[in-house]
């Protein structure tokens, strides 16, 4: 992400998709993933200065036709979001 940045365009990292496990779930026939790893990789890259980030909620990701394994509980993501968005301020003000 690092590296990244110093190109001198925006970063934005894709939280979800970065603890997705493709082929693991049904037998190797969907997608499988640890939705309690998102919150670690967003405050990881926001404490490196991330621009945004990309994540996937659903009112009950359990039920979701896609990606839900991975995806953020839509009532966890207000708080998520602002914890992440202290840490890019904490890490852009140092």
């Amino acid at each position: 992400l690092t590296i990244m940045r110093d190109f001198g365009v925006p970063v934005i990292m894709d939280a979800t998709h970065a603890v997705q496990k493709p082929g693991s779930a049904d037998g190797g026939n969907s997608t499988g993933g640890n939705r309690d790893f998102v919150p670690i990789i967003v405050r990881a890259a926001a404490a490196v200065g991330v621009d945004g980030f990309f994540i996937e909620t659903h009112p009950n990701p359990d039920e979701a036709k896609s990606d839900g394994p991975n995806s953020v509980i839509l009532s966890e993501m207000e708080s998520l979001l602002a914890k992440g968005k202290a840490i890019h301020e904490l890490a852009r003000s140092s």
